[in-house]
Order: C-alpha cells, then structure tokens, then sequence
C-alpha cells in the first residue's frame, strides 16, 4: 500500500501534476533563469533542496502549528532554507550564483513550494511529504533542464557550456559545439524564446497525454481474452 502511494506521489510530481508544465508555478524563474543548460540544473538543484526541506520541517511540525500562524511559518522556514542555499552557492558556486543573481532569492516567493508545504506537507507524514517535495522538485528540476538545452542547442549551438560552474573543473571539457560557426539567435536567448519553448513543452506533453488516454480506452473496450461462446440447443417457445 505504502510503494503504491509513493509511487503515485512519484507520477504526479514527475507528470501528471508537474509544476511548470501542469500547475504553471514558478514560471519567473522558469523562464528568466532557463537560457542554458547549467543556468536550468543550478536553479533545479536549488528548488530541489529547499522543497524537500521545507516539506521535511512542515511534516514534523504540523500538530504544533495552528492555523493563525500556519502561513508565516511556512514562509519563514522557507526563507530560512533558501538563504542556507544562497549561502553555499555563494562559498562553493560564487560565479553561478552572480548569473543566477536575484532568482536565488525568489525561490521564497515560488508558489510550487509554499503550495505544496500547505497543500501536502501539512496533512500528510514525515516520508510521504519528503518524497512528494523531492518528485515536485525533480519534476521542476526536468522542465529547467530540458528548457534550458533547448534555448542553449537553438540559442548558441552549443550544449553544456559552464558546467564547470557548478561541477567544478571534471565538467571544463563537457561542452558539445552542436553547430560549428553558429551565429546566436537573440530572440530564443531572451525571455520571448523561453515562452515559445514553453508552449511546445506543454502542447508535447498534452498530445502524449492524448495518446496514452485513446491507448487506455482502447485497452478497456477490447474484450477479455479467452472469453467462451455459449451454445444453447433446444426449442425456444
């Protein structure tokens, strides 16, 4: 029962309620921050940690916190995590966080977070709140990074440039030149490129949905295998 529900947990976070293509939280980060690559994975791993956090301490003190309260709780547990965040990238990840700049601190105001501590954390126990922030947080995590390849790949030609900023020296040879003698396209670097990318996540997602959703009815009008015919014999008055 309890791998059941966790794995629920697991495909609404990844999928079927994914906050940046279902939910459309977080979207100023989302499309301000996402021009590459290692810009998508800094600000993911980020929100990774603060959601699991901030669900983690909801969890454990939900008995203690009255509904006056409840709120201003939340927040300030959540810009207490966010600014342990910005101090580490600030000593392990300086250069990042200089590009990253002012959506460090905007974690505080994502609404995917401070919507899931009330929503979930603060209803449900300790396990299945950690996991339900660390699948929304993957989930948001993914979206980052998938935009950010694409704004890079279309954008600069390239494919993981600045890894070393967040992985250190092992990631200074990770970038790919996809296209050699690329002239950058402005419009996909700047924010109309993240919105257009966006739309054709969000419209490949509900055309996957689409499928799968005509492949279950399918599945359910076919008949049962191995099904017997009756034959009736005798005079029918």
């Amino acid at each position: 029962m309890a791998s059941t529900k966790l794995s629920e947990i697991t495909a609404q976070g990844l999928w079927h309620n994914n906050p940046g293509l279902v939910q459309l939280l977080g979207l100023c980060p989302l499309l301000g921050v996402s021009s590459t690559t290692v810009n998508g994975l800094g600000l993911g791993i980020a929100t990774i940690l603060v959601l699991v956090g901030s669900n983690l301490a909801v969890s454990i003190i939900r008995s203690a916190v009255t509904d006056a309260v409840r709120l201003p709780a939340f927040v300030m547990i959540i810009a207490a995590l966010t600014t342990c965040i910005e101090l580490l990238m600030q000593a392990y990840t300086y250069e990042l966080f200089l590009i990253l700049g002012i959506f460090i601190p905007l974690i505080v105001t994502n609404c995917a977070i401070l919507g899931r501590a009330d929503a979930y954390a603060s209803k449900h126990p300790v396990l299945p709140s950690v996991v339900d922030g660390f699948m929304m947080g993957l989930g948001f995590a993914l979206v980052l990074v998938v935009l950010g390849m694409l704004r890079e790949l279309v954008g600069y030609g390239t494919l993981f440039a600045g890894m070393d900023l967040l992985l250190g020296p092992i990631a200074a040879d990770w970038r790919i030149v996809v296209f050699p003698n690329y002239k950058d396209v402005l419009f996909v670097i700047l924010p109309p490129g993240a919105f257009l990318f966006m739309g054709l996540l969000i419209a490949l997602k509900n055309v996957i949905d689409g499928i799968l959703k005509e492949r279950a009815a399918a599945r359910a009008a076919k008949p049962a295998a191995g099904g017997k015919r009756v034959r009736v014999t005798g005079t029918v008055n």
